[in-house]
């Protein structure tokens, strides 16, 4: 085994996509660097092949598989460390956890159309069927299962009505922020817009005793 293949720091880490391997935080910052790289210089999705990667990276192939099982997965990552992080929920109420979700999908849109790398990431992964479905398994469908409980809780309290459909209800919060920061790239995403559409939405499906009020 190649000096490129060991861990540079010798640290062990037991929460790793494999599990019994070591893991480094400066080998995995340097290979999805390595990714960005080759991303900037307009290398396309198909020709990201793991020797690629490594080579640009400076390790050995090895060292990518034991934190990988394939590209695909390895290319998530890399999206997810070029996106806005994943927000803190306070709980308080049902309007300040919807805002905050929203208030993510906007920042995650104005990245998206401020970087070249992510618009480019983006419009690549929806052309391929293995990496879209990696990226909507580990990113997209904990953010909806996350939003879903958030609605499930405020309907339990008392803050939604009982007989509201949280599926719809989720679509009706999360479906004008798409729309304005994916499908319509030129729509304006104004700094208050989060607010304005959990507002709008919440006018509606709040119990009639909680809008009297």
């Amino acid at each position: 085994m190649s000096l490129a293949d060991t861990d540079t720091d010798g640290r062990l880490r037991p929460d790793g996509p494999v599990r019994g391997r070591p893991r480094s935080e400066a080998v995995e910052r340097a290979i999805i660097e390595g990714v960005m790289k080759l991303l900037e210089e307009g290398v396309p999705l198909a020709e990201l092949s793991i020797e690629r990667v490594a080579r640009t990276a400076g390790v050995g192939k090895a060292t990518i598989y034991r934190r990988w099982s394939g590209k695909e997965e390895l290319f998530v990552d890399v999206v997810r460390a070029a996106e806005p992080a994943d927000p803190e929920l306070p709980g308080t109420s049902l309007r300040d956890d919807l805002v905050i979700l929203l208030e993510s999908l906007r920042r995650r849109g104005l990245a998206s159309r401020s970087s070249a790398i992510l618009h480019n990431v983006y419009a690549q992964m929806k052309s391929s069927p293995k990496v879209w479905s990696a990226y909507h398994t580990s990113v997209i469908a904990p953010r909806r299962a996350l939003g879903m409980e958030v609605l499930r809780r405020a309907r339990d309290n008392g803050e939604l009505r009982p007989d509201v459909d949280l599926e719809l209800a989720n679509d009706l919060f999360v479906g004008p922020m798409l729309l304005r920061s994916t499908l319509r790239p030129e729509g304006d995403l104004p700094e208050d817009l989060a607010e304005q559409i959990v507002d709008t939405v919440l006018e509606g499906l709040r119990p009639v005793s909680s809008t009297a009020s």
